[in-house]
């Protein structure tokens, strides 16, 4: 009995195969037509027709004409720049693989913003409105400003440490202590590197008080 199952399901296999092909088959359609002007019946070129839902899409040749293949049921957007969208949904009784249309777009009004016209300005106006302009810093400057050393220096006093910087002054600070644990660690009152340094920062104005 068994064996007969197995054979059985082995003899139905190919037909479900062929059964679900054919469904999916009858389910596709190829679209074409034209895409044009409802008042001059010309061809839009370049209009988009793209399938809600899915990425997938085409665009219209230069006279309008387009096609695609789609399932039935599907929906298509028109768009174009200057005509209003319309949404067609293909129906699902199409005889056949095949279906034409021609789908018509109006033209979309945009009404702009009302412009005002005024006189040119004298030559006294202009001169003052130019000295008294603030034009902005680019690029260029607004980096020169942020690498300027007295910025830099008042920046490094302000603000505090962040998470980072905390860590590393912490394991600097316990690497030193490690290093010299059992013994007296150098003073640097006797270094001649310390105390070139500290004429440097002196020079500098790094111990002035700005407040």
């Amino acid at each position: 009995m068994k064996k007969i199952v197995i054979y059985l399901l082995l003899l139905s296999g190919p037909f479900a195969a062929q059964a679900q092909f054919d469904k999916l088959k009858d389910s596709v359609v190829q679209v074409f037509g034209f895409v044009m002007t409802s008042d001059s019946l010309q061809g839009i070129p370049a209009a988009s027709i793209s399938v809600k839902g899915r990425r997938q899409g085409t665009i219209a040749n230069d006279q309008g004409v387009f096609s695609i293949v789609l399932l039935k049921g599907d929906s298509i957007e028109f768009s174009s720049i200057g005509y209003k969208s319309k949404t067609v949904r293909i129906p699902t009784d199409i005889p056949g693989n095949q279906y034409s249309m021609i789908q018509l777009m109006a033209s979309d009004t945009v009404h702009l913003a009302a412009t005002i016209v005024k006189p040119r300005p004298t030559r006294e106006q202009f001169e003052r409105e130019f000295v008294s302009i603030k034009v902005p810093d680019d690029d260029i400057e607004i980096a020169r400003q942020n690498t300027d050393a007295v910025k830099r220096r008042a920046l490094y006093r302000s603000l505090p440490a962040d998470a980072t910087e905390a860590a590393n002054t912490y394991l600097r600070q316990s690497a030193t202590r490690y290093s010299y644990q059992g013994q007296q660690p150098p003073q640097n009152i006797f270094s001649p590197l310390a105390w070139a340094s500290f004429i440097q920062a002196w020079k500098r104005g790094d111990f002035k008080n700005n407040n």
